[in-house]
């Protein structure tokens, strides 16, 4: 009996907002001693292994309409927040304009989860295995703020993680992805996504990261983009790297830069599992393997210097 009564204690409060505005107005109102639920998959698994306390209050987002689901658009595809990993991965149009996504998809849990667990939960973990591609692909977040729908850039969003916590009571409701097709100008396109685990979808990855970007007709890189994390690091850009492949023919010299820049300007986060020596040089070698397949074998010619050839 006395178990009992101490479960019920324990137990949280369960709020079931009717909209987006009535979820932002719960978290506004119980503040730090609510949480938004969704899948609830991370939360339970964080709550078992003693790393976050329950709350007094949940804040279930799961029956709010027009949150879940893919919709393609003429320049865009908008997924909802709500939308579960395991659709995400399936949807065809997800398949076509963004394959790195689906692959991203794939390496989480187990499919069991990946059904329960939502696009918009592992964006707002802060250290999802999908965020690098949400960076690379010029994602765009969309938040009820309570007053007005805010957009706000994927790759701006974490990089002010690094300096500061997101607002907690700003809700995730939707991501938008450009679509961008090959041109003349521009007439291949190419992006990747890895995942280094101790063990495959089972575990905490060591290592995540992407790339996307495209090849002009001259064989030049264009639009290159490049993001890294994994484990508890929050995903972010490369813009050293990016900056060296800019304009540029690889080679085997500039594939060698890339990869110091790279070793230089990824930032893990410690953790008992891998050393960042290690962290860093797996995240070089996968970013350079795929610009070898994107590009061909480099030649062994120097890097062109601008204005000369």
């Amino acid at each position: 009996m006395a178990s009992g009564q101490e479960d019920k204690m324990m137990s949280p409060s369960v709020w079931h907002p009717r909209d987006a505005t009535e979820a932002w107005t719960f978290k506004k109102l119980l503040d730090a001693d609510a949480i938004y639920v969704a899948g609830g998959t991370l939360l339970r698994t964080q709550w078992e292994a003693g790393i976050a306390t329950m709350p007094k209050h949940l804040i279930d987002l799961s029956s709010i309409p027009g949150l879940k689901g893919i919709v393609k658009e003429e320049h865009s595809i908008t997924i909802g927040a709500l939308t579960p990993l395991g659709d995400c991965r399936k949807d065809p149009h997800v398949i076509r304009h963004y394959p790195m996504l689906a692959d991203a998809i794939r390496s989480i849990a187990a499919s069991s989860v990946r059904n329960l667990a939502t696009v918009g939960g592992n964006i707002a973990s802060r250290v999802g295995d999908s965020l690098p591609v949400f960076i690379v692909s010029q994602a765009e977040f969309e938040w009820n703020t309570g007053l007005s729908p805010m957009t706000e850039d994927a790759s701006q969003w974490a990089e002010r993680l690094q300096e500061q916590l997101p607002k907690a009571s700003h809700l995730l409701t939707r991501v938008h992805l450009p679509i961008i097709e090959e041109t003349e100008l521009v007439p291949k396109r190419f992006g990747a996504f890895h995942k280094v685990g101790r063990r495959e979808a089972f575990t905490q990855s060591l290592v995540t990261v992407a790339i996307s970007g495209g090849i002009k007709a001259d064989g030049k890189l264009a639009e290159i983009r490049i993001a890294a994390g994994g484990g508890q690091t929050i995903p972010h850009r490369l813009p050293a790297a990016e900056k060296l492949l800019k304009g540029q023919i690889p080679n085997r010299e500039l594939l060698g830069e890339v990869h110091q820049a790279v070793m230089n300007g990824y930032r893990p986060k410690s953790d008992p599992f891998a050393t960042d020596e290690y962290r860093k040089k797996a995240a070089a070698n996968l970013i350079v393997m795929e610009l070898w397949k994107a590009c061909g074998e480099p030649s062994g010619a120097g890097r062109e210097q601008d204005g000369v050839k």
